[in-house]
């Protein structure tokens, strides 16, 4: 059974929309098996963007996902993590296709309102950097 996290920025949970972007994925067959509300520090945010480090909208980026406080999920089913990247719609807000969660919450490129693990292999290293093993429980 696969695992994906999902973080529910900053923007999505100063606008109360957390709630609804996780009915959205329980709708769809996913169950919720991790789940926390945390303000994310630099140094974790450097490691979980750490694949973005070097790049023009990297330091802006860490600034926002430690500027409020965020949602951390762990989703698990079937084809969780393609079956979340298509609710989530493209990165840019603007470009997704309309009634994603990132066409319906987000406001730009960089407030999206949703982040979600790319891989199987990624979704193991993200839920690592954010839950230990026994804040998780079987779905």
């Amino acid at each position: 059974m696969e695992r994906s996290l999902v973080l529910i920025k900053p923007v999505a949970m100063g606008t109360g929309r957390g709630g609804a972007i996780i009915s959205r994925l329980e709708k769809m067959g996913l169950r919720v098996v991790g789940l926390k509300i945390l303000r994310m520090d630099k140094a974790l945010a450097h490691r979980h963007y750490a694949v973005h480090e070097g790049k023009p909208f990297f330091e802006s980026l860490v600034n926002y996902m430690t500027s409020a406080p965020i949602m951390a999920i762990v989703f698990e089913g079937e084809g969780v993590v393609e079956a979340i990247r298509k609710e989530m719609g493209t990165t840019d807000p603007s470009k997704a296709e309309p009634g994603t969660i990132r066409a319906d919450f987000g406001l730009d490129i960089r407030r999206n309102a949703v982040h979600g693990s790319d891989s199987v292999a990624t979704a193991e290293e993200e839920i690592r950097l954010f839950f230990a093993d026994d804040e998780l429980f079987p779905g």
